[in-house]
């Protein structure tokens, strides 16, 4: 098996029984915030055009990208398409011209042209991606690889299963605007900022120890942010508290925790695995320049960008738009059949446009309406003209689109709460009726498992991560290192965030658990 880096979460995937083209990103993402890096636009595309099968993990656009899967891969290949539970992702790829459609059951491995064995995971919350997002396990018999890409699968079992894998691709920097664009004190943002970036690569750790490949290549990450109102969040001097760490970060973190299994690839590197062993060659002998002074690469790389991004924001302005009358339109239909959203965030969202605008969302009330100087909970600021063009292309999907862009600013009182940002990727009748539907099926399980001195139920009230996994237990307080958040187990109170609480009680000093609250923890 050969496998070619074509940037990011990119990759082209050559076996005896076909080729696989997986998420090529090539042109800039987000309303021109994010670009591939290193830059990937000098690899010879045309030999990528043809693949067998296009394997398109979710709608994020640096992992979706329309434009050149309109003009740059055949629409005759045949798409391995995610058992997703709703149909923007195959939708989408027609609307661009693919045809041929290979619907792969959930976790369940599947036999492509004789040999060639596959399997997608796909993860189905309103949480995960965009209504969506999946990892690719692929076997051609001479070697087996995982392409988990930014998927953060929860149920590892459906993974492991597939059998040992030579080789494990994933990703290991941030992808996310907290804490970047709130308005907080420096202090806390390193703070915040350091937490984060901890949490990302302990996370991606956790996948790798848990996997167990015989060799991990870091990618799906990070971007470059070549906007002069953004290039300062790209982590230029290793920052601790910077959330979007580079690949030798994590090729450090792996050795620092015992494992030299890392390999870093680069835009045109090509691995090929054989018996067990893989050996990369990289495309020239400046291939790692961009990390070797990355100030001076992103200078370069923004100034060659540099027209791409002006018209992307001379293309914004939609003058003459009622803010008021569209929003309220648009949005207030949605409020009325948000039971669990609207529950669930339980205040007001006040929206700021441009110097002059300001509208609260009120999801006690279910409406739109001008903000009368109230104190509202969260807060949303965005320059005019990039609202007026999300609303004139009636953006469905503001959370990856308009937040990913990181161009806006936002703050709140109180903790993070994820019901705020579940309506913004759910604004359409479709969407908002999955995401209600999801909510009202979820249900505490009576599983429970011992970790310490604890016994806890079994999985995460935040979404459903097996605790067994991905639980630590700190004296009284119990961590899920999926997402970072904690609970005080002594209340059961969720720390990190306004969510659900979780089950837990201590067991008695010298008692055994009983025969129904026993329960073995997976081992490492």
């Amino acid at each position: 098996m050969r496998v070619t880096s074509i940037g990011h979460a990119g990759f082209y995937i050559e076996t005896a029984a076909g080729t696989i083209l997986c998420d090529p990103w090539v042109n800039p993402a987000y309303f021109a915030s994010w670009f591939p890096f290193p830059d990937n636009s000098g690899l010879d595309w045309a030999s990528y055009r043809n693949p067998d099968y296009l394997y398109i993990s979710h709608l994020h656009r640096d992992h979706f990208d329309p434009e050149h899967l309109r003009k740059g891969v055949s629409h005759d290949t045949t798409v391995l398409l995610p058992d997703y539970r709703t149909t923007d992702l195959e939708y989408t790829l027609r609307d661009i011209g693919f045809t041929n459609f290979v619907t792969v059951p959930n976790s369940e491995p599947i036999t492509l042209g004789g040999s060639l064995r596959v399997m997608i995971v796909a993860l189905v919350s309103p949480s995960d991606g965009p209504i969506g997002d999946s990892a690719l396990a692929v076997d051609d018999g001479t070697a087996r690889i995982l392409n988990q890409n930014d998927a953060k699968p929860l149920d590892l079992e459906q993974v492991r299963a597939f059998g040992h894998y030579d080789v494990h691709f994933l990703q290991f920097s941030g992808a996310n605007w907290w804490p970047l664009v709130y308005d907080l004190p420096d202090n806390a943002k390193v703070s915040f900022g350091t937490s984060k970036r901890a949490n990302g690569l302990a996370r991606a750790y956790r996948y790798v120890e848990e996997i167990d490949a015989s060799f991990v290549v870091p990618s799906a990450g990070p971007a470059a942010f070549l906007d002069d109102d953004l290039i300062a969040y790209n982590d230029i001097d290793n920052s601790p508290a910077n959330p979007f760490p580079d690949h030798p970060v994590f090729m450090e973190y792996l050795r620092e925790n015992g494992r030299d299994n890392g390999r870093t690839m680069l835009p045109g590197s090509v691995m090929t695995v054989s018996d067990g062993r893989v050996e990369v060659v990289h495309p020239g002998e400046d291939a790692f320049r961009p990390y070797q002074d990355k100030a001076k690469y992103l200078r370069a790389y923004a100034e060659r960008r540099r027209g791409q991004i002006d018209s992307e924001k001379a293309s914004w302005p939609s003058p003459g738009i009622d803010f008021l009358a569209e929003l309220k339109a648009w949005f207030e239909p949605l409020l009325r059949v948000a039971d669990n959203i609207s529950t669930g965030v339980g205040a007001q969202l006040l929206l700021e446009i441009g110097d002059s605008e300001k509208l609260v969302i009120d999801f006690v009330d279910r409406e739109v309406r001008r903000w009368n100087g109230e104190k509202c909970r969260y807060r949303f600021r965005f320059e005019q003209p990039l609202i007026e063009h999300v609303i004139a292309i009636h953006e469905i999907d503001w959370v990856n689109s308009l937040f990913l862009s990181m161009r806006f600013s936002a703050s709140r009182i109180g903790p993070y709460n994820e019901f705020v940002y579940t309506f913004f990727k759910c604004l359409s009748p479709e969407r908002m009726a999955y995401a209600e539907r999801w909510y009202a099926t979820q249900e505490d399980t009576a599983e429970e498992i011992q970790l310490g001195d604890w016994l806890v139920q079994r999985k995460c009230p935040h979404r459903q991560a097996d605790l067994g996994y991905f639980g630590v237990v700190d004296g009284d307080t119990l961590r899920c290192s999926m997402h970072g958040y904690e609970f005080d187990l002594t209340t059961g109170r969720c720390i990190t965030a306004s969510d659900k609480p979780i089950r837990a009680r201590r067991v008695p000093a010298g008692a055994e658990p009983t025969q129904e609250e026993q329960h073995e923890v997976p081992e490492d």
